[in-house]
């Protein structure tokens, strides 16, 4: 579809000298458009041409500009601009498809596209209001680093309430590496204003992340995500069943083997069991008296479980300081190791109990939403562009 337009007729002056030009016609000029349904639409535009007729004036001859309609050089009309980047945010579209639904190669939307998110993205006032804050970190490609730079990045979320107490996460940045100075140099770029509103700093056990706070963010409460923690439980009963394979069989899990049968049973909850999976718990451990020692560790993964699932947050914090007293003492080897880890961390571990369940979850959300993207793009080779989609596509470019 083909749409001819022209602007209405106007006197008009050089920008420079301010003399009255004459006008020397018109020129086509053609633009994409928003599509009509499946039918892409052209706009012929009969752009307006003049000559400034002082002899001194170095401009010569322009041409007429409607800048809020289409950059100076564009050929893509900001109508679809708007309408595309609304697509990479809500529909989790990718450059491609929308390029192909505009009849425009990828480097004609991309490039069109690019300016906007890049005004958004050094807009600061994107990053006023945050007062709860969340940090992990992610794998953004596995090519060669020398290369492609360091593979991991870290990731910043808002993590911050709204009046019901919903939290509406949205990613803030990302920075190369992780490390302390990947997450202090990004916190110290953010300003004192910033990290005195910080209130909350949500993280898993890296004591990278934990450095980093407490060096830049004086005022803010560490927590340690519960999610991570109770995967380290899980992790300690895998690694006690392992073991006593090994020591019960001497070889790995073979078809047949009692304790291979219930691997997925250990990490599963002990709420969320039926009775014939208890039945089967129940006669794995009996085939063997040195498989006492796994059960020992399950219900140990199932009191640290327990603590969190608590309804009131008293009776949570309880449980999770019979934990720190417990479970260091522990004769299995692995669930001592774990309750030494708890002890070192005892503050953040503590924490989500007097800070109303905060947590690294809607963190983990975010990355999942750059996953997603990152494999509906197949891959990316520029860290910037993958920076800006992922803002995006996270919410990070709306203030």
């Amino acid at each position: 579809m083909t749409v001819t337009v022209s602007s209405s007729w106007q006197l008009q002056g050089c920008a420079d000298c301010g003399v009255v030009a004459p006008s020397r016609g018109r020129r086509r000029r053609v633009l994409h458009d928003v599509s009509h349904g499946e039918v892409p639409v052209r706009l012929v535009w009969r752009q307006r041409m003049w000559r400034c007729p002082e002899a001194a004036c170095p401009r010569g001859a322009f041409v007429e500009q409607i800048p809020v309609r289409v950059a100076p050089r564009g050929s893509i009309t900001g109508r679809a601009m708007g309408w595309a980047i609304g697509q990479l945010r809500r529909e989790h579209a990718t450059i491609a498809g929308l390029a192909r639904r505009l009849d425009v190669s990828w480097w004609a939307l991309w490039r069109a596209v690019k300016p906007e998110l890049e005004r958004r993205a050094t807009d600061e006032s994107r990053f006023a209001g945050v007062t709860s804050l969340g940090v992990d970190e992610h794998v953004w490609h596995h090519a060669n680093p020398k290369t492609r730079g360091p593979k991991e990045l870290t990731g910043m979320v808002d993590l911050t309430r709204d009046d019901q107490g919903r939290v509406h996460a949205r990613l803030l940045d990302l920075v190369p590496g992780r490390s302390k100075k990947a997450y202090a140099d990004w916190l110290t770029a953010r300003g004192q204003e910033f990290r005195t509103g910080v209130q909350v700093a949500a993280l898993d056990p890296f004591g990278g992340y934990k450095s980093a706070i407490v060096d830049q963010l004086e005022d803010a409460t560490a927590v340690l995500d519960a999610f991570h923690v109770v995967k380290l439980g899980t992790q300690v009963v895998d690694e006690v069943r392992r073991r006593v394979q090994q020591d019960t069989t001497g070889h790995r899990g073979r078809k047949g083997d009692p304790l291979l049968g219930i691997q997925t049973i250990l990490r599963a909850g002990a709420e969320n069991l039926a009775d014939k999976q208890q039945a089967r718990l129940a006669r794995a451990i009996e085939a063997d008296e040195r498989h006492e020692e796994v059960f020992v560790a399950w219900q140990c993964a199932q009191q640290l479980r327990a603590a969190y699932r608590q309804q009131d947050l008293t009776d949570g914090r309880h449980l999770a300081e019979k934990i720190l007293a417990s479970f260091r003492r522990c004769p299995i080897p692995e669930v001592a190791r774990l309750g030494r880890t708890l002890r070192r961390w005892r503050e953040a571990f503590l924490a989500y109990f007097a800070t109303g369940r905060a947590n690294n979850g809607p963190t983990e959300a975010m990355n999942g939403i750059i996953e997603l993207h990152r494999r509906l793009a197949r891959d990316y080779r520029n860290r910037e562009n993958y920076r800006l989609r992922m803002l995006l596509a996270a919410r990070g470019l709306t203030p």
